[in-house]
């Protein structure tokens, strides 16, 4: 493993975390959607670094979702990709195909790792028949299931609209499944995933109903996509994606900044017995830690999985853990929900460690060409400025016969 050294005394880097009481070795696993619907792939999920496997949203029946095309990246390169834009509709196999024995054996293997079921039924009658067929899988043996992740977020069901920003309707729906003896009685963990949120009293409304019934949520997934977004195809003078008049649910790197607010947020707002996990836009060890760092106690991987598969679990643990390395902490803990306030003296530290970046550049950017920087020039100009003072010198030195050329 690797380990950081201070005072001579090594000390084991750790990402281990605990959601919903669950143990998990990484803080870092995927998000329910893209390179999820299957057991195949759910498989090369668990053969990564990610802590967790989490299974597609699943609704009762199996269905093929939103007509074609339903997804858009801003760029095809996926390492410039700013943003991408999808209205599935929820394609998926039906609740029965991911809780299965079959479908956990090929995802799991022999990683022991915990198993979450992701719904999203068209009503609340969906939702509790398929957390009844979860329970009765579970009571007949599969214990395997470590979890469930109810979704209340998704945007793109033709018809229907998002259950948590009608916070009556979320109220209703989380006081009946509440009930259900799964999670009032066998205390199987339940977390609901969530929209992003934009004004200040739709925080403290959706917090305040969740705080409800802390005593059986245990965590919140923040964020989902943006709901209702756009994409134009310049050329055709059209939607980019067909549904729903091309109205679709964005993601990628341009979420972020919401994803960290609402994360911030819910954090503060939320009773300590809920955890947080952070989602949306993140692609890189230092996304991670900004999550952490805003109080998420796991966070999961979307587009970024999306676009460069499973092996971006690996990649952003690493970056993880060097960038924890580098600032000497030795587990999410030492940093996770301890965002400083604004202060002149971290300003100055981070003008400080810019500065210094670029002067570390030399002027050449990795795998590219060299770049010219202010700094580059200006000491080009000084050396060109000097030679010439000298020839100058020589030649009026040979003029008045002090020296021979």
């Amino acid at each position: 493993g690797r380990y950081l050294f201070i005072k001579n005394n090594p000390i084991a880097m750790s990402l281990k975390t605990t959601l919903a009481s669950l143990p998990l070795e990484t803080c870092i696993y995927n998000a329910s959607g893209p390179r999820t619907g299957s057991g195949q792939a759910l498989s090369k999920v668990g053969q990564s670094a990610a802590g967790a496997i989490l299974a597609k949203s699943a609704t009762l029946e199996s269905q093929k979702g939103n007509p074609l095309p339903r997804t858009w990246h801003h760029n095809n390169d996926a390492d410039d990709s700013h943003a991408s834009m999808n209205s599935e509709g929820l394609p998926n196999s039906g609740i029965d195909y991911y809780i299965s024995s079959e479908v956990i054996d090929e995802a799991v293997g022999d990683s022991a790792k915990p198993y979450f079921v992701s719904i999203s039924g068209k009503n609340i009658n969906d939702n509790i028949a398929m957390i009844e067929r979860i329970h009765a899988k579970i009571k007949s043996g599969e214990k395997r299931i470590s979890g469930v992740e109810l979704n209340l977020a998704c945007p793109n069901i033709i018809g229907k609209p998002i259950i948590a920003y009608d916070f009556d309707q979320m109220d209703e729906v989380l006081e009946a499944i509440c009930k259900l003896d799964i999670f009032a009685k066998d205390k199987v963990p339940l977390g609901i995933k969530m929209p992003p949120y934009f004004d200040g009293p739709h925080y403290d409304r959706a917090a305040a109903v969740l705080n409800k019934y802390s005593n059986i949520v245990n965590y919140v997934a923040s964020i989902n996509t943006i709901g209702n977004c756009l994409s134009i195809d310049t050329v055709a003078e059209m939607p980019t994606i067909r549904s729903k008049g091309g109205f679709a649910g964005l993601s990628g790197r341009a979420v972020k900044y919401t994803a960290l607010a609402n994360v911030k947020k819910m954090r503060e707002l939320l009773v300590a017995d809920i955890d947080i996990v952070g989602v949306g836009g993140v692609f890189s060890g230092e996304d991670a830690f900004e999550m952490i760092l805003c109080g998420a106690s796991a966070v999961q991987v979307g587009t970024c999985h999306w676009n460069e598969g499973p092996k971006c679990f690996d990649r952003i643990c690493q970056e993880l853990k060097d960038l924890m390395q580098s600032k000497g902490y030795s587990s999410i803990d030492d940093f996770k929900g301890k965002l400083k306030e604004w202060s002149r003296e971290g300003a100055s530290l981070s003008r400080a460690a810019r500065s210094n970046q670029k002067k570390g550049a030399g002027g050449a950017s990795a795998g590219g060409p060299a770049v010219a920087t202010k700094a580059n020039v200006g000491i080009e100009n000084q050396l060109i400025t000097a030679v010439l003072m000298i020839l100058i010198a020589v030649l009026l030195a040979d003029k008045f016969n002090v020296i021979t050329i």
